[in-house]
């Protein structure tokens, strides 16, 4: 009870409302930084930055969670140095929530290759990689930077995220592809569990007014994902994050979120790791998921595909040329109110560099809006 009462001082979930008709909920997550409205989706910043756009464009953007990456701050430019800059939040000036992972994803991404290239059922050939060696101790990566072994193991994942001072962190666990064999996947998920619970230990050392969501793994085996609920909630976790492989296609997807999130208390907040396209959040939502993050909408952005509520639009085609309208009619971000596609269909012609900010700031606030309106649909009894 002591050990609640000293997390409620400065992380709390509170669910404003519950659907009557799915597991969908509104709510607002309490942090250090500010508050989170969910259900919500997280811009991705690896380095401690959106691609493309400033961090003082966050604000208006309403972006309230970042999603940055404690591997490569490790690499470039240590996290020693963010600690003596003042933090994280100091360092990139931010002033609202910041959430980081272990590092884990790494071991994946860098040996199989990314999460959307899984969902298309591409991933999955092992090619060679940064990743030298896995053991009970940890990861050894080879730096891209300047090619030093680097080990990473639950308690330097905790200590790297304590000098980065985010809001939420993320404890180490291991991302294996879909397909591997049963006996691989059962020994990395007793392993991946293993190191969950020597991270929470290193960080209940010292909380440092930070909260940690537990990784429910467990590939798609329903039964695993629901012993992995079974095995992180009896811990003191603040929250819960769900992640690993989640199968080759949306409907394995699906699937797993919804044999997923029953087991889960539902007095924590829920993240869904690197997925957050437009049909995914749509089809997550009515299972309760809370927020979503993912490098999509910017990456998108910077190749000329623009997020409508009508689909993607791409905006190189020819057919844009004459098009002297906004991007979206109804949209009130900075790029539609001052530009339109014609204009950035000519800045994407000739390679100028403002093109990929432009856009950027349309499909940050594209997501935004979008999930305003899944809140408001929640409230209204349509999900």
């Amino acid at each position: 009870m002591i050990e609640n009462a000293v997390s409620q001082r400065f992380f709390q979930f509170e669910i404003l409302y519950q659907s009557t008709r799915s597991r969908a909920r509104v709510g607002r997550i309490h942090t250090p930084h500010g508050v989170i409205e969910t259900p919500n989706f997280v811009a991705v910043g690896t380095n401690g930055s959106l691609k493309a756009i400033h961090n003082y464009d966050h604000s208006a953007l309403n972006v309230q969670l970042m999603f940055c990456n404690t591997y490569h701050l490790m690499v470039q430019p240590g996290t020693t140095l963010i600690k003596e800059a003042g933090g994280l939040h100091r360092f990139i000036n931010r002033q609202m929530p910041i959430i980081t992972d272990s590092g884990g994803f790494q071991v994946f991404s860098l040996a199989y290759g990314q999460v959307a290239k899984e969902l298309k059922g591409q991933g999955g050939k092992k090619h060679p990689s940064s990743v030298v060696k896995v053991s009970e101790e940890g990861v050894i990566f080879r730096s891209y930077r300047d090619g030093n072994k680097i080990l990473l193991s639950p308690e330097s994942s905790v200590l790297a995220q304590k000098d980065l001072g985010s809001d939420i962190i993320i404890p180490l666990d291991e991302l294996l592809p879909f397909h591997v064999d049963e006996a691989k996947l059962k020994a990395s998920f007793a392993r991946t569990h293993r190191w969950e619970c020597r991270s929470l230990h290193e960080h209940l050392k010292n909380r440092q007014n930070q909260a940690m969501f537990a990784v429910i793994h467990g590939g798609t085996d329903l039964g695993l994902r629901q012993k992995s609920c079974n095995i992180l909630s009896k811990e003191a976790f603040d929250g819960y994050a769900i992640g690993g492989s989640l199968g080759c296609d949306h409907q394995q997807l699906i699937s797993t979120i919804a044999g997923t999130t029953p087991h889960l208390p539902p007095e924590n907040p829920v993240h869904l790791l690197g997925i957050g396209d437009v049909k995914s959040i749509d089809q997550c939502i009515p299972y309760g998921i809370d927020t979503f993050d993912s490098s999509y909408p910017t990456k998108a952005a910077r190749h000329g595909m623009i997020l409508t509520r009508n689909g993607p639009l791409k905006l190189i085609r020819q057919i844009h040329a004459r098009e002297f309208m906004p991007l979206e009619d109804d949209c009130s971000c900075q790029t539609c109110s001052h530009y339109t596609r014609s204009f950035l269909h000519h800045l994407f012609k000739a390679n100028e560099p403002s093109a990929a900010s432009l856009a950027t700031i349309h499909n940050v606030h594209f997501m935004m809006r979008k999930m305003e309106s899944i809140r408001t649909q929640i409230l209204c009894g349509l999900i």
